[in-house]
């Protein structure tokens, strides 16, 4: 209608506007999609130049924060499976054939923060043993075992508030809880505790790079 109206003689007297429940809807995800990037781009840099900080490494900063967005895929993934496709009816989960939008910038920041928290918690224990002078490989060890009770009792508490979401009627608190407790649960239990002591041992000594000027300039910050 809005693109009818614009090409009609009469939009060049007169100012056309379209209204009502249908155009609210096309303009607010057109303004989500919009500034989305901002979003996403903001949330990445933040989370960089925090693990860059703290961890004073380049590379590992680069793998967390790829690691994160995995788990934020993984959510997105699960939403459009279940609340797009239909794949679990059962649960009483319905079938809009669609994700509503405000969900996906919600989901990005939550799941992002709480990724982060288990990041930190993780990395900065590896760091301390490194610095203690143990091996890489073995300080992934000893900094998971110390970091797994903690990382999975915080996870197992945001999994069940989260899940709680999920008796409610309302779909778009039941995609926000699922999709959240999918994401905790994935970073949790695989990222955090699997894939990323797995990429350290991996890469060796290589995960402590860091350009010398840059270790320099950057603030020096005691994990202790």
């Amino acid at each position: 209608m809005r693109d009818d109206l614009e090409a009609s003689p009469a939009s060049e007297s007169a100012t056309i506007s379209v209204g009502g429940l249908t155009a609210s809807e096309v303009d607010f995800r057109n303004s989500i999609a919009d500034s989305m990037w901002k979003i996403v781009l903001f949330i990445l840099a933040t989370a960089f130049l925090i693990l860059l900080v703290l961890l004073r490494s380049l590379v590992l900063p680069i793998v967390g924060v790829a690691m994160n967005v995995l788990c934020v895929g993984t959510a997105y993934g699960v939403l459009v499976a279940v609340f797009q496709w239909g794949w679990l009816p059962r649960l009483g989960l319905t079938d809009f054939g669609y994700v509503n939008s405000v969900i996906l910038p919600l989901l990005l920041a939550v799941v992002f923060g709480l990724s982060m928290d288990y990041q930190v918690f993780l990395l900065t224990r590896v760091r301390e043993r490194y610095l203690h002078g143990t091996p890489t490989a073995e300080a992934a060890r000893a900094g998971t075992s110390i970091a797994a009770h903690m990382i999975t009792a915080a996870a197992t508490i945001m999994i069940g508030v989260f899940l709680v979401f999920m008796i409610f009627g309302v779909p778009t608190i039941q995609a926000a809880g699922l999709g959240a407790a999918i994401a905790v649960a994935f970073s949790a239990l695989l990222v955090q505790l699997a894939f990323m002591p797995s990429l350290i041992i991996l890469l060796g000594d290589r995960v402590w790079w860091i350009p010398r000027l840059l270790d320099r300039i950057l603030p020096r910050i005691e994990l202790d």
